[in-house]
């Protein structure tokens, strides 16, 4: 008898046509989780593709272009950190959307794969309607400036060294361009804008993911890192209030 791993193997790109909601690539070589994660997309009315190496992956995404790409950090071979940099970095494949999906709950991994334009994360173990929920909402994301300006253009913000073009989506730190993920830009947006307000976490999230909650809260703390990395010597302006959230501050 033929085991579902050997199946796996055999075959390590497959598809299931379920139209409806739009094609998802997983990206999976652990072949029960690969089979479970196809299930339940499909059940829900995704067309599923998958790929157990990240060769593979990027094979099909050249063929055929998913909606969505779901992709496991932990990859024979090309890992998927190397698959993010590699879509991301095309201009072919940089607006594929990409969650994460990963066992490693190393703060700096996930900081890495969002800093490359990664949509979201999800840490295992996980629950597949909330996996489904978080895609919904990454795939419901308007696609360009849109999406770090829901509210339509509006006039640049100014918070001491640092210029927020909503319109355009840009952010200069002494008129030096930093480049952010949507993510990380739609944060410091919201912040901003509301210059000495205290953010939590949970209102965070529910202005990145349209009400649906993350796993933990500690994706908001993970995006922060990054923000403030990036930003350099103004991303002290980002302050934390312990206990609640977050805040932006006038002075550094």
């Amino acid at each position: 008898m033929t085991s579902t791993r050997a199946k796996a193997r055999k075959s390590d790109m497959t598809q299931s046509d379920a139209p409806g909601r739009g094609r998802v690539l997983v990206v999976e070589d652990e072949a029960d989780l690969q089979e479970l994660l196809q299930y339940n997309l499909a059940r829900d009315g995704f067309s599923v593709s998958t790929a157990g190496r990240g060769e593979l992956a990027l094979q099909s995404v050249a063929q055929d272009p998913p909606d969505l790409v779901l992709l496991d950090l932990m990859l024979p071979g090309m890992d998927g950190l190397e698959v993010c940099r590699s879509l991301k970095s095309d201009p072919a494949t940089a607006s594929i959307p990409v969650v994460m999906l990963t066992a490693k709950g190393e703060e700096a991994d996930v900081v890495v794969g969002l800093e490359m334009g990664a949509d979201d994360y999800i840490t295992k173990p996980f629950s597949p309607r909330v996996l489904i929920a978080r895609i919904k909402a990454v795939l419901r994301r308007p696609a360009g400036n849109d999406a770090a300006n829901p509210d339509g253009d509006q006039p640049a913000i100014r918070v001491g060294r640092l210029r927020i073009s909503p319109a355009r989506h840009e952010v200069h730190v002494d008129d030096k361009p930093v480049d952010l993920t949507a993510t990380e830009f739609r944060i410091l947006h919201l912040m901003a804008r509301r210059v000495g307000r205290v953010f939590t976490r949970q209102q965070i999230l529910d202005a990145l993911h349209e009400g649906f909650a993350a796993v933990t809260d500690r994706s908001v703390d993970v995006q922060i890192v990054a923000l403030r990395r990036k930003l350099g010597d103004a991303g002290s302006y980002i302050r934390t209030v312990r206990g609640v959230g977050y805040r932006v501050n006038e002075e550094e």
